[in-house]
């Protein structure tokens, strides 16, 4: 009788790539929401929600009406987002002062926001910033009022660190964010909604097996 390797096992394993897990998060955005993207892997977002929907990013250094990311002979130096990268504005798009941003977002008008994390809990807890002046997050930012002001948070990162560490925690190794705010997690290998009774599996990447999640996963998985 033939066993199956680990490194078989692995090699049938096809974890999405971050342009991947940005165009699986679009499919769930609806049509006519106002959407906040965090910086890193959530700004790519914005390249893959198509013309059949209308929905408005924005982000909190005053930009409404994001596009998508600029070809290298379209890059206007002045278009950035809160994490310095240039970005296009779409028609009827609009630059604001700082403090009405801001005022968007504690008013409780954004429909969703989306950021990264360095780990998230199986009771929603969020840490997306660091007190190491190393890390690249050594601040909170804007990301505490972005993640109590929108009607919705989601998170989209790499499910372990790049030593293997498991990045879905039954609690948060980091300096917390915000408290019980996640209600969906995108990683490179599964999406998971955080429930009463913590993470649930609702997708999961090609080749990947319950097993093969759940030992990437420190927080205690239902599907």
């Amino acid at each position: 009788m033939s066993t199956v390797t680990d490194k078989e096992l692995n090699e049938t394993v096809k974890p999405w790539t971050r342009n991947q897990m940005a165009e699986r998060l679009a499919q769930d955005i609806n049509d006519g929401w106002f959407v906040n993207l965090g910086i890193g892997i959530p700004t790519l977002v914005a390249n893959y929600v198509g013309d059949d929907k209308e929905v408005i990013f924005h982000a909190e250094n005053g930009v409404i009406g994001i596009g998508p990311t600029p070809q290298e002979n379209e890059i206007e130096p002045w278009l950035i987002n809160a994490g310095k990268q240039y970005i296009t504005l779409k028609q009827g798009g609009s630059y604001v002062h700082h403090a009405d941003s801001f005022a968007m977002i504690r008013g409780g008008h954004l429909d969703l926001c989306v950021l990264g994390a360095y780990d998230v809990s199986s009771s929603g807890d969020i840490a997306n910033w660091a007190l190491s002046e190393t890390d690249t997050a050594p601040a909170v930012g804007g990301a505490m009022d972005l993640a109590v002001g929108a009607k919705r948070l989601w998170v989209l990162m790499e499910h372990t660190t790049k030593d293997g560490k498991p990045r879905l925690m039954s609690k948060c190794s980091y300096p917390l964010t915000a408290s019980d705010a996640v209600s969906r997690v995108y990683t490179n290998l599964a999406v998971l909604d955080i429930t009463a009774t913590g993470f649930q599996v609702v997708d999961m990447a090609p080749g990947v097996s319950r097993e093969y999640l759940q030992e990437r996963t420190e927080a205690k998985l239902s599907f």
